[in-house]
């Protein structure tokens, strides 16, 4: 791992987002953009705008007046020692020491648009619309606000998320390369759990040897989703996660499904992780050859100029065809997620013992409309389910200038648990 290039950020990097955010301002019509964050422990698919403007640590709150540079408002004290001890050892920081203030509750927020001269006009804010799948009205809390809305009844709050994601999405040349690193992270994280899955070993230790690649190349990787079993139906963190109980044994005849996430400053990738411990039931290679077909049905459909939308109804032909179930979305967008493939509410009318929760209705496709463009990243992961046997696989794919660039080949089919951490590297298992 010593031999591999490591990409960086550059200050031209920062100075086109900015310029990007300036632009924007200027055709919109707004004074300034308060960008709120969430907190840098957030897990997947994290709210951290904030972080595209100041490439440091997620959690700030970031106000960025149109003819100026952007204030960081810090959420404690620790975070000015953070960026003091980084500049010390020569990191390139974006934001300068007189442009970062020590809170960022509703008085800072308040004192930092005054001093700005803020006190009427337009503001766009990034915190307020729907963000899928983990808040869906908004982060920014309601006491904050209230009092942000009191002081400043001159000014106009325009929620200007949705508009500026659409900037974002399409990455640079660095960002993408970026992304690359993430995805051979994330890949390798896969391939140390297929070396570790077997019979007799657990869950936890299949966790770790995943989590521990990440972590040894570079990247702090958000808690993946984890479930064994034969028959697992179920998408989640490990149970041993947050109930006090002990991790399961794998058994002969099991699938692990898992879904990596992977994050390295602060682009995402995502790995659908189906791996099979022993001989696979014959469902499960049906339902992977279901998912596969609407695999290759969205790489073919992602391309430039055409919609989120036709490229879930291009996914959604193989899957309606066959005669089992979908569990979940096929496709969703990565950095950030603003697009989130619908899917019908099977599970209450195929899972037994469903009946008993509170009926589901379907799901419906959020912004479908979007129209793609080239450097978009989207995570590609059709599922399929036989009876109880749900086939989970995909990674992340680049919306190219003609074709799409897949980043994770490897993990867009069954894999093959390796027995033992000895043995020869796996192969994707083929029919």
């Amino acid at each position: 791992m010593s031999d591999v290039v490591v990409p960086t950020f550059s200050m031209a990097e920062r100075d086109r987002r900015w310029d990007v955010a300036r632009a924007f301002m200027e055709r919109e019509g707004l004074d300034a953009l308060l960008v709120f964050g969430e907190h840098e422990d957030a897990g997947p698919a994290p709210f951290a705008y904030d972080t595209w403007f100041t490439n440091a640590r997620a959690g700030t709150t970031v106000v960025f007046p149109r003819d100026g540079d952007p204030i960081s408002l810090f959420p404690m004290e620790m975070f000015a020692m953070d960026h003091l001890e980084s500049s010390r050892r020569g990191d390139i920081m974006w934001i300068a020491p007189q442009n970062i203030r020590s809170r960022r509750d509703s008085r800072a927020i308040a004192e930092t648009l005054n001093q700005l001269g803020l006190v009427n006009g337009t503001v766009g804010v990034v915190g307020l619309e729907v963000y899928p799948p983990w808040h869906p009205e908004g982060i920014v809390p309601y006491r904050l606000w209230d009092n942000i809305l009191r002081e400043f009844p001159g000014v106009e709050f325009k929620p200007v998320a949705m508009a500026l994601s659409r900037l974002i999405m399409p990455l640079s040349p660095e960002e993408i390369a970026v992304v690359r690193h993430s995805a051979s992270i994330g890949d390798a994280m896969a391939k140390a759990m297929v070396d570790a899955a077997a019979a007799g070993v657990s869950e936890s230790e299949v966790y770790a040897a995943g989590m521990s690649a990440g972590y040894a190349r570079g990247t702090i990787p958000a808690a993946m989703h984890f479930w064994s079993g034969p028959d697992p139906l179920a998408s989640g963190l490990p149970q041993w996660g947050y109930r006090p109980q002990a991790p399961r044994i794998l058994q002969d005849g099991d699938i692990i499904s898992a879904e990596v996430f992977c994050n390295f400053g602060g682009r995402h990738t995502q790995h659908q992780v189906t791996i099979a411990v022993g001989e696979p039931h014959e469902d499960l290679l049906r339902a992977a050859d279901v998912a596969r077909a609407a695999y290759d049905a969205g790489l073919r459909a992602l391309r430039p100029g055409r919609t989120f939308g036709d490229v879930v109804d291009a996914m959604r032909k193989p899957l309606d065809a066959a005669d089992g179930w979908e569990f979940g979305p096929s496709i969703h967008a990565l950095n950030p997620a603003i697009a989130l493939s619908g899917f019908p509410a099977d599970a209450g009318r195929r899972i037994a013992g469903a009946e008993a929760y509170p009926p589901e209705p379907d799901h419906p496709t959020i912004n479908g409309g979007m129209e793609l463009e080239p450097g978009m990243t989207f995570a590609l992961e059709p599922n399929y389910v036989f009876g109880r046997h749900l086939a989970y696989i995909g990674g992340t794919v680049i919306v190219g200038e003609d074709q799409p660039i897949e980043l994770n080949p490897w993990t867009a089919h069954i894999l093959r648990a390796a027995g033992t951490a000895a043995s020869a590297p796996s192969q994707p298992m083929r029919r």
